[in-house]
């Protein structure tokens, strides 16, 4: 019967297309007229199951609309025009159908794209009499529009419960459908051309769905019986998946990936016209926001503090919370959602990348080793994890190629990109009006809208631009990278806007891998950061405060932690050397203060202790290697002994390469200052610690057990004896035209000797690393450490022994000039307390605060030692 009244209805329609003056003319017009509306009738009284003796639970109309077997423009005429009860009766069928098939389905096939097909064109039929969308209507009355939670997997619950779950779920990842992983890779070892193929096949996969389920949430929302339930549906799709930020989220209790992406994607394209001018800033703190961000950490003020402020507008009579408008609960929704989805998909797939190189790393130790233990009654036991790890490998593997096709999707990433444009406006304008030129300093009055900000506003873009780099750097070049590298010189360069020193850090990071030096493809937005007007008077200044002021963070981390971030910051600072502009304010800055001698004490710190754990890393590592050559030694001991030693080695291995990386570049940048820049590193605070620094390094790379350094495969590890040594030779030529520094050299009680000087030389000449002149300049500086040797002897002689009085109570020297430290009431020599306040602002004999402008000159001691000095020289 539904056959014949389509056809009646298609004949109708034929019948007008074909002959439209007579069918536009009566009797012809009335009688169409009445056949289409005894069709449409008797149409409703079979989808309502009039004439069926059983009330079927599916939807009769379902398989036509699914199968296009419908006369066109049947479907508008028959939702526009049936009353409320009717309609219903005959469309939630369809709908709950389409929702249930769709379940069934995935991305393996086609399949999955009539279905949202079907729902997009329902969506957007339009009563033109009441300006309303009937199917949109209906759908958010539905009893699984939007159920309440019954369990704590209020996230999982969502997406696969409520109406538009299973068409938002559909997605790549492994975790979502294992059919997508058994359908494309299957193959353990996809070839690279096959592999390209299927990722292209995939992604526009996912862009068609994110394409129509646009047209659906779009059409759920330009209706205005419905814009308040969609804006519900979305708040609470991100309130119930806010465990997803954690960092090991439990997978059970949330949304999927997939369902995450597909939502950031739409609210990508709905906030993609949005106007800042149109957005509040104070919107997520009003009362009325549906975003809670109460117990989120914020960028420069605790929560109390936060709350309080928001508690202090909310009284003030001045202030008014303006009516949530869409553009302004848009724009936030889209910063939550990408909180949520993109930035810990990418921090799952680093967690499956580590957790992959560890099950190789062991499946690969457990069968070299296998002729150990292959005898023993643990083999059995061995095999099977064997077995199952190379099955784990396998796995991961393939749900690491379903995740690179959505992170690698430049559609999807350029979209990310472009909004965080607009979001790294948007954070700036709530430091300054949008209507003065940015400059630099910044007031050091923070403004409160931006402190009480949540912190990850600001972290999240670091994230993003730290994974667009590693997977997709071409899409950086965009209008909109422009604003972002403008908010990273503005807080990198404003270091006292922000509260949390790793946050600051991962700004850092960011300028370090945009570096050509580590990523060659993102020359042009380093050289955009580098070049700014901002950067090029503030940001060499302000790099060297961090690295002085990351050496104390809180963490418990903190001392492992500021090597790496040092390392980052050598980095960038080599690359700011080799630009004029920069290299003249770099200059200037160490002639102008006190902040380049705190910045080249922490790198004489660091550079100590590096050099330190290399050489002895070097030396065990050249002990254990010796220990394998000998053969009757090595056999001498146990099994467990032996495989002690190679793990030791192993361990010594990655240390080395570690400390020698980071050595190199801080040994690099002293060599590259000293070229330049000679005096600040030759006060009295530095001098003798520098000195003393190099005569040590050059002791142990010329003395009598520098063969203790040597290793195989000395590359491996970074190790380059004869380079380091041309760098610190380098490094004394560089500051021997410097009378302070040879007196510093002799100063040097502990590594100096004349006999180092000449181990030095000769190497120099055997190593071919110096010219002759060099060489020459060399045995001058020699020369002149000799000579101060020789009156320093004098001098000791005539002095003989000095009072207890006279000596500094912390090194037992005479003082020079001695300042009382106000805390304790100790009396030191001035150049000794400066030299202990780099490192740390404190009294070091009560511990109690202490700076430089707070010590006192000790006259009368002074005028005491002058003239006790003056008898014994008379």
């Amino acid at each position: 019967m539904l056959n014949y009244l389509l056809d009646i209805y298609e004949n109708v329609e034929n019948e007008e297309r074909l002959a439209p003056r007579r069918a536009n003319m009566p009797p012809m017009c009335d009688m169409l007229q009445s056949a289409r509306e005894l069709s449409i009738n008797f149409l409703c009284l079979v989808l309502q199951g009039a004439f069926s003796q059983t009330r079927q639970n599916r939807s009769v109309l379902l398989p036509y609309v699914l199968n296009q077997n419908l006369p066109r423009g049947f479907l508008q005429e028959l939702v526009t025009l049936q009353s409320s009860d009717t309609f219903r009766q005959i469309f939630e069928p369809v709908l709950l159908g389409l929702h249930a098939h769709l379940q069934q389905l995935s991305l393996d096939s086609d399949d999955f794209q009539q279905p949202l097909l079907v729902l997009t064109e329902l969506c957007e039929i339009r009563n033109a009499t009441t300006n309303t969308r009937p199917i949109c209507n209906l759908m958010v009355t539905l009893v699984s529009w939007l159920p309440d939670a019954f369990s704590p997997a209020i996230g999982k619950e969502l997406q696969r419960l409520t109406f538009l779950g299973p068409f938002l779920g559909l997605s790549v990842f492994a975790e979502d459908s294992t059919k997508v992983v058994e359908h494309y890779f299957k193959d353990d070892d996809i070839k690279p051309d096959n592999l390209r193929l299927v990722t292209k096949t995939l992604q526009h996969r996912l862009e068609f769905i994110r394409g129509e389920m646009f047209r659906v949430v779009h059409a759920l929302l330009v209706n205005g019986e419905t814009r308040e339930a969609t804006l519900h549906f979305l708040s609470t799709a991100i309130s119930r998946n806010l465990k997803r930020s954690q960092i090991q989220a439990d997978e059970q209790m949330v949304s999927g990936d997939g369902f995450m992406l597909n939502l950031l994607s739409i609210l990508h394209q709905l906030s993609v016209k949005i106007k800042l001018d149109k957005v509040d800033p104070y919107y997520i703190f009003s009362p009325k926001s549906k975003i809670n961000i109460k117990e989120d950490t914020r960028i420069k003020t605790s929560c109390p503090e936060a709350n309080s402020w928001v508690a202090n507008l909310s009284k003030d009579p001045t202030h008014v919370w303006n009516d949530p408008k869409f553009p302004t609960e848009c724009y936030f929704f889209t910063i939550h959602c990408l909180h949520l989805s993109l930035l810990p998909i990418s921090r799952k797939y680093q967690r499956r990348m580590r957790a992959t190189r560890e099950l190789q790393r062991m499946v690969e130790e457990l069968q070299q080793t296998e002729e150990m233990w292959k005898i023993l009654p643990n083999a059995q036991r061995n095999r099977q994890h064997l077995k199952r790890w190379k099955s784990q490998v396998k796995r991961l593997k393939k749900g690491k190629l379903c995740a690179e096709v959505v992170l690698t999707d430049e559609t999807l990433a350029r979209r990310c990109l472009q909004f965080y444009g607009t979001l790294s406006q948007f954070i700036l304008r709530c430091i300054w009006p949008s209507s003065k030129q940015l400059s630099l300093p910044l007031p050091e009055s923070v403004p409160p809208l931006f402190a009480a900000l949540p912190e990850y506003y600001l972290e999240d873009i670091a994230d993003f631009l730290l994974f667009i780099v590693q997977f997709v750097p071409e899409v950086l070049d965009d209008p909109s990278t422009n604003h972002i590298t403008t908010l990273i010189t503005v807080f990198v360069c404003s270091l006292h806007y922000i509260q949390n020193p790793y946050l600051t850090a991962k700004f850092v990071e960011v300028i370090f891998v945009l570096n050509p030096s580590i990523q060659p493809r993102t020359e042009k937005v380093s050289e955009m950061i580098l070049m700014d007007s901002l950067a090029t008077k503030h940001l060499a200044p302000a790099l060297m405060k961090f690295y002085t002021d990351i050496e104390t963070t809180g963490s418990s981390n903190e001392f492992y932690d500021k090597f790496s971030i040092r390392y980052h910051i050598s980095i960038i600072f080599k690359s700011l050397w080799a630009i004029p502009l920069h290299r003249v304010n770099i200059i200037k800055e160490a002639s102008s203060g006190k902040l380049f001698i705190k910045f080249v004490n922490m790198l004489m710190n660091d550079t100590t202790f590096l050099l330190d754990e290399s050489m002895d890393t070097l030396k065990s590592i050249h002990e254990t290697q010796e220990l394998l050559d000998n053969n009757e030694e090595w056999n001498k001991l146990s099994r467990e002994q032996q495989q002690g030693r190679q793990r030791q080695l192993a361990t010594e291995e990655r240390q080395c390469r570690s400390y020698l990386t980071l050595a190199a570049e801080t040994v690099d940048m002293f060599h590259y200052l000293t070229k330049d820049i000679q005096k600040p590193f030759l006060v009295s605070e530095l001098a003798d610690r520098l000195a003393a620094m190099f005569n040590f390094n050059l002791q142990q790379l010329c003395g009598t057990k520098c063969k203790n350094l040597k290793v195989k495969n000395a590359e491996k590890y970074g190790w380059e004896p004869k380079k380091l040594l041309n760098q610190l030779t380098d490094i004394y030529l560089h500051l021997s035209c410097e009378e302070q520094f040879a007196q510093a050299v002799a100063n040097d009680e502990r590594s100096y000797k004349k006999e180092l000087f000449d181990d030095a030389i000769a190497t120099m000449k055997r190593a071919h690393i110096k010219t002759e002149a060099q060489i020459q300049s060399f045995i001058q500086l020699q020369s002149a450490v000799e000579k101060i040797r020789i009156q320093q002897s004098k001098a000791e002689l005539d002095l003989g022994d000095i009072p207890d009085e006279f000596l500094d109570p912390l090194m037992n020297t005479l003082m020079k000039n001695p300042v009382i430290l106000p805390p304790s009431g100790t009396i030191m020599d001035r150049s000794i307390i400066v030299r202990h306040l780099l490192n740390s602002a404190t009294d070091p004999f009560n511990r109690q605060p202490l700076t430089e402008d707070m010590l006192q000159p000790a006259t009368e001691l002074k005028a005491k030692i002058t003239d006790w000095i003056k008898s014994k020289t008379k």
